[in-house]
This record gives structure tokens, sequence and C-alpha cells, in this order.
């Protein structure tokens, strides 16, 4: 990336900050003890100087829309890199990235780059019966309708998003082998459907992985629609 670009996206990623502080604050309260990923830093050298804590990621079972039946632990036990996509397939924020040919690139690109390299991808859906994009049948045939080629889990009782602090669609997750949450967040710096990504922090986050290097950041915003819990 050029230094002009790099400005640009370390620009846009101080705006998003600012945007979702109040989001990323409520995250730093789940239970699981998430907060324990870092705060956003206002100052990327501070921030970067002080390597965030690594906590364990909460163990799930879950079945995805075809029957299949995912486990963390049985990944973990392969040696695998696990990346989890909160998923809605009715919210305009997910639609941005899968909803046709004009969508922002940024999650395809991410996961295009993580199968090339091994990583287990899994989108959830947290969302309780009634709520917006829930629904087994549903879910299934927009993952069709997307194009989505890796399975979409279905976190009725919000149990996994909620033990994952997950509060938006999308929200990324990044597990390491050891069972650690590297990183958390957006896939890139957009807001809306019309801004240009000037960076994939996903992309960036798995390069920085597999080189044995710390992710950094670990922690970026992620604007989207409130994950539709049960009330």
């Amino acid at each position: 990336m050029s230094s002009t670009g790099t400005n640009k996206f370390e620009k846009r990623l101080s705006r998003l900050r600012l945007y979702t502080f109040g989001a990323i604050a409520a995250v730093a309260l789940v239970a699981i003890g998430l907060s324990g990923l870092g705060s956003p830093a206002a100052n990327a050298a501070e921030d970067a100087a002080e390597p965030v804590a690594l906590l364990p990621a909460p163990a799930f079972e879950l079945t995805d829309t075809m029957g299949q039946t995912h486990k963390l632990a049985d990944y973990l036990a392969d040696g695998q890199t696990v990346v989890l996509e909160w998923f809605n397939p009715g919210c305009p924020y997910v639609k941005k990235y899968h909803d046709g040919e004009n969508a922002n690139p940024s999650m395809r690109e991410a996961y295009a780059f993580a199968k090339q390299h091994g990583v287990v991808w899994l989108a959830v859906n947290s969302g309780a019966p009634g709520m917006q994009g829930h629904g087994l049948e549903h879910n299934r045939e927009m993952r069709a309708e997307y194009g989505i080629d890796y399975p979409v889990l279905l976190d009725e009782s919000g149990t996994v998003g909620r033990a994952y602090g997950a509060t938006s669609t999308p929200h990324l997750f990044i597990i390491n082998p050891a069972g650690e949450i590297v990183y958390h967040g957006g896939v890139d710096d957009t807001v809306t459907k019309n801004d240009q990504p000037s960076g994939n922090y996903v992309i960036a986050a798995l390069t920085q992985l597999m080189a044995g290097e710390a992710v950094h950041p670990a922690e970026t915003a992620h604007p989207g629609c409130s994950v539709k819990y049960a009330k």
C-alpha cells in the first residue's frame, strides 16, 4: 500500500473508532472477559507498544443450514485457524458485502485469501426466532442467493454470539490454532455502501498471523446492524 493509501486508511480507521466507541465499550463488559482484547486506541504507536492480551475463544458446537455440526474444538485439534463472521442476511451492512455483483468485494476477497491458505471460515447467525434474518430455510435460501460457499451456522439462542461479545452484523473474529482470539472487528474500514475500502483488516491480520507476528490492529470498528438476540 502506498504512503498516501496508508494515510487514508489510518484516517478512516480513526474516524471509525470514534463512530463505534460506544459499541466497543459495550463489548468490553461481556462476562467472558473479551475486554482483555483491548480498547480502541487513539494513538497507534501506543497501541503497538502495548500488545493486546489474548484470551481463549469460547468453545461452541453449532449446526449449519445443511445439517452439518461444527465444533471449534475439532478445528483447533487439527491445528487450523478459524474466522467467524457474524451474519444476518437481511441486514443492509451484510448485503453491502454479499448482495450482487456490485457488492463491496472485501468480504469475498478475505474469504478467498483464507481459503487459499487453509483457514476455516464460518458464518454465524445469532438471530432469534421472529427476528430479522432468522430461520433455517431463509438462511439456506439466502446463502445460495448470495453465492456463499462456506457454512452458515445457526445460533438461535444467542449463546455463542453473547459468549463472543458479537454486537453487530458483520462482526468478525479470528481464532489462532492455539484457540486464542487474535482479532475482532470489521473486514475493512468502510461504513456506507458507497465507501471505497482502503485496506482489508482480515487479510492483514491473517498475513501477520501466518508470519508469526503479533496481529495489529487486533481490534477495529465494525459498523453494522445490531445482532438480533432474543429479548
